[in-house]
């Protein structure tokens, strides 16, 4: 089977390997969409995503929808249209038996986070534990279904903020996730949502997911104590204070977009001021149940798509995907 592996910074090659085998209580997976995500970016432009540095060569992906290809247990029949819930659970823990995205030790696809690198689904085939399957509902087009992971990930950010119906909501950073989370916010009854970003083409695709105002914050000023939510998907620090300031009195404040690992300037006053409730999230539980339905209820959902690219031309999708004023998701169409 063909594979893209990741072998340095800038340096990604298609690579003919073994197709692999499923072990007890394993599937394969012929793969069909890939998105990539900003961790994919990471790696690639970078070599590393944060602390986890590609130290041999990586399979990226991990936003992956396709067909059931084997199942040594019959239990799912070859073709069967699937996602993927891209975790591993690492070891269980008392304290937060309910979050078992949460527990140490657990491994993603694509990430150079374990040693072996856990290999992700820019490939032919991928083998999973069966639990880790989604099977598609009738009517949920296989391409839609890459965005039940990225949606998971949005939809974990609002579960974190409460029930937002009747709310008003604010997001910051209108990339793919930001996007997705003015989508989810729209899905789930938000009186008014609206948006924020330094580039115009994000913020007329907010506007196209259902955003009813956007700020370009540049030029404009975003509204002080204003909102009851605020999710934050951007993971830029004057974000993150604009963040904490648009906010209202006693209001919620949600991290989704994920920060570097260092010290940065973030001015903190307003959430101390307004007694704020401040969330951090990480990945997800088991909202990609909630997405694979959303994404079949919504299908304008799938709008976020702006380009897709086949598996071949891997260097100008990756290209497409870093310049956020032209894409917004963009989608591998892996080898068929």
């Amino acid at each position: 089977m063909r594979a893209a592996f990741i072998e340095s910074a800038k340096n990604i090659v298609i690579r003919d390997v073994p197709t692999p085998e499923p072990g007890e209580g394993q599937v394969r997976v012929r793969i069909e969409y890939v998105g990539i995500c900003g961790s994919d970016l990471h790696y690639y432009y970078e070599g590393a995503n944060g602390a986890f540095v590609v130290r041999e060569p990586l399979v990226p992906g991990h936003e992956v929808s396709g067909h059931v290809d084997v199942d040594p247990s019959g239990e799912f029949a070859a073709g069967t249209p699937v996602t993927v819930h891209p975790a591993t659970f690492g070891t269980p823990s008392e304290k937060i038996a309910d979050e078992p995205h949460l527990w140490p030790g657990g491994a993603y696809l694509g990430s150079a986070s374990t040693w072996p690198h856990t290999q992700g689904g820019l490939s032919e085939f991928l083998i999973v534990d069966r639990a880790m399957l989604r099977v598609l509902p009738e009517g949920l087009p296989v391409r839609r279904a890459a965005l039940a992971e990225p949606l998971a990930v949005a939809l974990h950010g609002l579960a974190k903020a409460g029930d937002v119906a009747g709310q008003r909501v604010l997001v910051t950073g209108s990339g793919p996730i930001g996007l997705l989370a003015i989508a989810a916010a729209v899905a789930a009854g938000a009186a008014e949502v609206h948006a924020t970003d330094v580039l115009d083409g994000p913020l007329s695709r907010a506007k196209a997911l259902g955003a009813t105002e956007v700020f370009d914050v540049t030029r404009d000023e975003v509204p002080e104590s204003a909102y009851d939510v605020v999710l934050e998907c951007s993971g830029v620090a004057p974000s993150v204070s604009t963040a904490l300031r648009a906010a209202r009195i006693a209001g919620t404040v949600v991290q989704v977009g994920m920060v570097p690992n260092e010290p940065r300037p973030i001015n903190i006053a307003p959430f101390i001021s307004k007694e704020l409730r401040w969330f951090g999230t990480f990945r997800f539980n088991d909202e990609i149940d909630a997405a694979v339905a959303l994404l079949l209820a919504q299908p304008r959902i799938e709008d976020v798509v702006t380009h897709e690219f086949a598996a071949d031309d891997i260097e100008a999708a990756f290209a497409a995907a870093r310049d956020s004023e032209a894409s917004g998701k963009v989608l591998v169409a892996v080898w068929r």
